[in-house]
């Protein structure tokens, strides 16, 4: 790769935007639900799972119950992905506002 070449993929690689937004968590087993926000959903679900089979969740309700079912009870769904329009200041205060909503709206626990 020339070095034009490799500047440009730097730079454009920089340039990406992350999809931040909320996602829950989903026991088929047992119909629990666990709600959260992440500032990156490309990979929420390898994080999360990873502290599950690894037994250190900070979740102890959800990594009980991860125990008792197992993971193929599992499931991570994307409720909401924010708009690229959304500034870098406002996110925050966004996800928090959007991850109250869905957490009412499901009757869902906090990741």
């Amino acid at each position: 790769m020339k070095s034009q070449d490799r500047r440009a993929a730097i730079a454009a690689y920089k340039e990406q935007k992350t999809p931040a937004g909320i996602f829950a968590i989903h026991c088929q087993t047992d119909g629990s639900v666990w709600v959260g926000s992440a500032p990156n959903l490309d990979t929420i679900e390898n994080r999360h799972w990873f502290t599950l089979r690894q037994g250190t969740h900070p979740n102890a309700a959800l990594q009980r119950v991860w125990a008792a079912h197992g993971e193929e009870s599992f499931s991570l769904e994307i409720l909401e992905q924010l708009e690229d329009d959304v500034s870098d200041i406002a996110r925050p205060r966004v996800l928090k506002e959007r991850l109250a909503h869905w957490r009412a709206t499901l009757s869902a626990q906090g990741v």
